[in-house]
């Protein structure tokens, strides 16, 4: 029987605050400076960096309530805590969350010649107050002989070793802040918010949250950060673009309150207008983005990888508000890719918990870039989950239940064999109609789920799916065994929400 790393290793890190070898809590141009080798300046003024790795080491990482440690573990992490006490590291602190039940103060070490990893987690989140001891702590060691990401999840310590990858850091602490999210009787979930300002039919403004759970590349960022253009006094604004706490109270507690960890690729200035400007500003950090000598940045150019990105600043985005957190969600949305999907239904509870544990969508670069446009299941569309992921599915259920929220699934991709594209024009139509209450829903036996019988601003009959799949019927009744199959293997699943499947 392997060892098990809790069991086996201490974590003693050097005390940022008196160890020799460690630059504590450097400015944002030191840590510019400390990678200045490896920097492209683009004709924004923006640093541009290219890595070794560009997505996450999924299959490499474990962590200690769903894995066993190896006594092979137990040495490279014993290791990596020497290495610490003699590299030249740089650290700083943050704060992951605004929300006293849900705000973790996160301390970074990497190499000061590695400062640009540190430099765009920087940006992304708050400073930590002065005396403030960290909950969580990560190590990343790049140039370590041998990958592998592991998680210490009691002591809320992870080594990230052999990846040079910034997104590898960003995770570490927002995977741990949705663990203790659970913990405390929430639910950590991958998903952005926003708050809608509409006017109904009588002309009286209402606003309504709005809380969308996606893999990223499917659109989750678009969506969340469309100012979908509302004039005033109606608007929207973008709360938090990548994880929140859903709380027990109906609260979406955002995380991470300095900046965005955007896809780049194929960013588009009319589609994408508030993101394109943050990404093109100077206080933006590129990671693999196509930059020539001169500087000229192309967005549309794959060749390092699809897998783009930028760190901005949501002061740049002209749709950030200055909270994070959603006081009440009414709304959440799905998005999938699924070509049998309709552009928009609304889901039961139930049916919306079926839609959590499906997390149905398209592989993209950041999750595996080999696998890229193949669909797959992400319980939660959210990668990172620890612990059992059909008590997951139990929670959300029980969250949206009690907080009567309503939820749907949209689908950001085609229909059919690419016959019929949704584009941000139809979804953002759906999202404000949906906000509005003005859609007309009706229940349709072919997908046994309600869809928009009318949508103002949007011809929604041009977008029926059984028009464009042959057999409609036969394949959805495919699919839909298939999926009833899937959530047979969660035993922790209640059985009311496997036989929700639709």
């Amino acid at each position: 029987m392997s060892e098990h790393v809790v069991e086996t290793v201490t974590h003693e890190f050097p005390d940022p605050r008196t160890a020799e070898n460690v630059t504590y809590d450097p400015s944002l141009d030191d840590l510019r400076a400390f990678s200045e080798h490896l920097e492209t300046t683009t004709e924004y003024g923006s640093p541009s960096y290219v890595s070794e790795f560009r997505s996450r080491s999924a299959d490499r990482t474990k962590n200690s309530v769903d894995h066993e440690f190896t006594e092979a573990d137990r040495e490279r992490l014993s290791e990596a805590q020497e290495r610490a006490h003699e590299t030249e590291l740089v650290c700083l602190d943050r704060m992951v969350g605004r929300h006293p039940e849900t705000a973790f103060c996160c301390r970074l070490y990497v190499p000061k010649e590695y400062g640009r990893i540190a430099l765009a987690w920087a940006k992304l989140l708050e400073p930590a107050p002065e005396g403030r001891e960290p909950d969580f702590q990560t190590l990343q060691l790049p140039d370590h002989d041998d990958t592998r990401i592991r998680v210490d999840v009691d002591a809320g310590v992870t080594y990230v070793l052999g990846s040079d990858y910034t997104g590898e850091a960003k995770k570490s602490f927002l995977r741990l802040f949705m663990y203790r999210t659970k913990q405390q009787g929430g639910l950590g979930i991958h998903a952005g918010s926003k708050r809608v300002r509409v006017a109904d039919e009588s002309g009286d403004l209402q606003t309504v949250g709005q809380a969308f759970l996606g893999l990223s590349a499917t659109g989750k960022s678009t969506l969340t950060c469309h100012g979908c253009w509302l004039d005033g006094p109606e608007g929207a604004e973008m709360l938090q673009d990548d994880v929140c706490a859903f709380l027990p109270d109906g609260t979406v507690a955002g995380s991470e309150g300095g900046g965005l960890y955007i896809k780049t690729i194929g960013l588009d200035a009319d589609e994408q207008p508030g993101l394109h400007h943050a990404a093109t500003r100077e206080r933006a950090v590129l990671e693999n983005v196509a930059v020539d000598e001169d500087g000229t940045v192309d967005f549309d150019d794959d060749t390092l990888t699809s897998n783009g990105r930028a760190v901005v600043r949501r002061d740049d985005l002209p749709s950030a508000d200055e909270e994070i957190d959603l006081p009440d969600v009414d709304q959440v949305f799905f998005i999938t890719r699924n070509p049998v999907m309709p552009p928009v239904a609304r889901l039961t509870p139930e049916q919306a918990a079926v839609a959590f544990m499906l997390g149905e969508s398209i592989q993209t670069s950041a999750g595996d870039p080999d696998e890229a446009g193949e669909a797959i299941r992400v319980v939660g569309t959210n990668p990172f989950i620890v612990g059992s992921e059909g008590e997951e599915g139990n929670r959300f259920h029980d969250l949206v239940a009690a907080n009567d929220v309503d939820c749907f699934v949209i689908n950001t991709g085609h229909l059919g064999s690419e016959a019929k594209d949704v584009g941000v024009e139809e979804s953002v139509t759906i999202l404000c109609e949906v906000a509005r209450n003005s859609i007309d829903w009706r229940h349709d036996d072919a997908l046994g789920l309600e869809i928009p019988e009318h949508v103002p601003g949007m011809d929604i009959e041009a977008f029926y799916p059984p028009d464009y799949v042959e057999d409609y019927r036969g394949e959805l009744a495919a699919v839909r065994a298939e999926r009833q199959e899937y959530l047979r293997q969660f035993e922790d699943l209640r059985e009311e929400i496997r036989d929700a499947a639709y």
